[in-house]
């Protein structure tokens, strides 16, 4: 992100962090235009020199304002649900240029991709196939498919995040791969065209994606040896980003790394790249943390100071219903006040005003020794931020705002008492 220290004052791009708080209050998510478009172009250059699309995933981040951006600038789409496909068009993506995945694909969702004209649907069991023949039969359309093929890699990242695993509801498992293409191939109004992949996310390592494009490169000759018109490979996303030490400054504590720094996105890219380019396809990828996380923080105020015996708390107005990370599976995001006032630190839990035990933002974290009324921002909160935000407790979802430069500009206000009672 383009976050800095300026005399001791954080601010994002050329905008202090506390002039944000003065004018919309907290919680209030803040991105940086220039951090995520400049995250999409590197990904994207990265696939230089051979044909490609590098799709958004709108899971990570589906305000429409950075959709708009994202679109502008030739990305395409990765969408899951209806509502993903309904803001990629209207946020302005091209239909040729939209793939749609997700394990539970209903019907009318299918119907609604296939009049739009999307480039492919990513199909995750046979079943799925059935149906997409069927409607596609119905609606008198040929429907392109790529199969979501499962290839039993360990992305070593999170359980909940992790996909490629037999054990995992997604994707068709690799040795019952060929039966399902030759299915696909059986059903009328489906053109298979290509082979899909994705492992998981938060990957910080080559070796998982190596490994993930040498069995799609076996897959695709096999394929094609078979008469199968492979002509695109989707090797999904899942580029990890750095949560630990994401800003540094003298005032702050050194966060302890219980692994190596995380691989950029281009490296990783590049090395599948000597497997792949040699295949005749056209390379998709589907990124969305590794573009929107870093883009983002997450503004909130800290309401007390409490003790309970040893433990000392710092109760923040942020709770689980905004970022629900922290509480799904102990997410990671490093914490700052907006400013440095001390060299002096502590041991604290930081945690929200929600109803349960498990609404933290983090625990027993060394931070700068805060009071109350100061501003902490909460880094790396761009991707599966506000997307997973709720109104438990009856809770007000909160404000989004985009700084370009020295402008700010708000991309979704926050919700009123009258919103939440209609």
């Amino acid at each position: 992100m383009k976050l800095e220290y300026r005399n001791n004052e954080l601010h994002c791009e050329d905008v202090p962090l506390h002039e944000l708080f003065d004018e919309f209050g907290t919680p209030l998510y803040v991105y940086s235009r220039s951090a995520f478009l400049e995250n999409f172009h590197a990904i994207d250059r990265a696939l230089q020199g051979i044909e490609h699309v590098t799709c958004y995933a709108l899971k990570a981040n589906s305000n429409l304002h950075i959709l708009k951006a994202l679109a502008e600038e030739g990305a395409g789409a990765d969408v899951v649900s209806a509502g993903e496909l309904a803001l990629a068009l209207k946020a302005g993506f091209a239909p040729e240029r939209i793939v749609f995945a997700g394990v539970g694909k209903r019907e009318d969702e299918i119907e609604f991709g296939l009049k739009e004209g999307i480039h492919c649907f990513n199909v995750e069991s046979i079943p799925e196939l059935q149906l997409l023949s069927l409607v596609a039969m119905r609606l008198q359309k040929k429907a392109r498919v790529a199969l979501r093929v499962n290839p039993d890699i360990r992305a070593g990242s999170h359980p909940y995040i992790s996909t490629g695993l037999n054990d995992h509801k997604f994707g068709i498992p690799a040795a019952q791969a060929a039966e399902a293409f030759r299915t696909a191939a059986s059903l009328p109004n489906l053109e298979v065209c290509g082979v899909h992949v994705h492992i998981g996310s938060q990957i910080t390592r080559p070796e998982p994606f190596v490994e993930t494009a040498n069995m799609v490169a076996s897959l695709v000759r096999d394929q094609r040896a078979a008469g199968m018109p492979i002509t695109h490979v989707d090797v999904g996303g899942g580029f990890g980003v750095r949560y630990k030490n994401a800003l540094r400054q003298e005032g702050l504590p050194e966060e302890a790394e219980d692994s190596p720094p995380p691989s950029a996105p281009a490296e990783l890219i590049g090395a599948m790249l000597p497997v792949l380019k040699d295949l005749g396809c056209a390379v998709w990828l589907e990124p969305g943390r590794a573009i929107v996380a870093d883009a983002g923080l997450l503004l909130t105020q800290v309401l007390y100071r409490k003790e309970n015996g040893a433990r000392r708390f710092l109760i923040v107005d942020a709770g689980m219903n905004d970022l629900l990370r922290p509480s799904l599976y102990n997410a990671y995001h490093q914490i700052v006040p907006v400013r440095l006032e001390t060299m002096e630190h502590e041991t604290v839990d930081v945690v929200g005003p929600v109803c349960e035990t498990g609404d933290f933002l983090a625990r027993e974290r060394v931070m700068p020794r805060t009071k109350p009324r100061d501003l902490l921002a909460v880094l790396t909160a761009g991707a599966y931020g506000f997307v997973n935000a709720s109104n438990y407790n009856s809770r007000l979802r909160p404000a989004e705002v985009l700084v370009n430069g020295d402008r700010v500009r708000v991309i979704r206000p926050r919700q009123t008492l009258e919103e939440l009672a209609s």
